[in-house]
């Protein structure tokens, strides 16, 4: 006996496809979980911007105070020349300037030169730089090699610390003896635009080699 196949009947409910609005509200659905996935996104994304931002900036930041603490570890009385032929003391500041005379300043390829050499600190255009001069009693034409140790800065703040135990807002204390007065320590603070001040405190170890080279010459 033949099988005879018989199409199947489905109810009308069973054939109903989607209405319009169905699909309006489907289509709002995925646009609403669409924009909360892309503004969680953008944060995520703001967030790792914002972090590698002030991860560079903190790196900025350290080798900035590790280059200055640098070049205070070596600081020595050697009074210099200027550009017009004044003297100058081995240490001075005051404002938004800190100038000094420091040692140890290698001389790998061997030039006929000193080891003394003659740094200063100061804000311009909004950037912190060191300057370097290649001479310690400069000419008229004397300038120095210009380094960017942070950027985003609005100013500087400086105190120096006395023999005395006593806080000067600049240096040397004194006009007598000047060319051998050495602060015992230098508070330096950058001001910057997005940090607020950067304060570090130096310590002058100087202060006590000159201060046993005196008592040796007295005695």
């Amino acid at each position: 006996m033949p099988v005879v196949f018989q199409k199947p009947v489905f109810p009308k409910s069973a054939l109903r496809g989607f209405t319009l609005i169905e699909l309006l509200v489907a289509l709002v659905i995925f646009v609403v979980l669409a924009v909360l996935s892309y503004g969680g996104l953008r944060a995520v994304l703001a967030a790792q911007e914002n972090l590698d931002r002030n991860s560079d900036r903190l790196g900025q930041a350290q080798l900035m105070f590790m280059v200055i603490g640098r070049d205070l570890e070596q600081i020595v009385p050697r009074p210099i020349r200027s550009n017009y032929g004044d003297q100058q003391p081995p240490v001075t500041g005051g404002g938004e300037v800190l100038e000094f005379t420091r040692g140890g300043w290698r001389n790998p390829a061997g030039f006929a030169r000193s080891d003394l050499q003659r740094i200063a600190y100061t804000v311009e255009d909004g950037k912190f730089l060191r300057l370097a001069w290649s001479v310690l009693d400069r000419a008229q034409d004397s300038e120095p090699a210009r380094q960017v140790l942070f950027d985003g800065v609005s100013g500087v703040e400086l105190r120096f610390l006395s023999t005395k135990n006593e806080w000067r807002a600049s240096w040397p204390e004194s006009e007598s003896n000047a060319d051998m007065q050495l602060p015992r320590a230098i508070e330096l603070t950058v001001l910057t635009e997005d940090w607020g001040g950067l304060t570090r405190l130096f310590r002058n170890t100087a202060v006590k080699i000159v201060a046993d080279t005196k008592k040796g010459v007295q005695q």
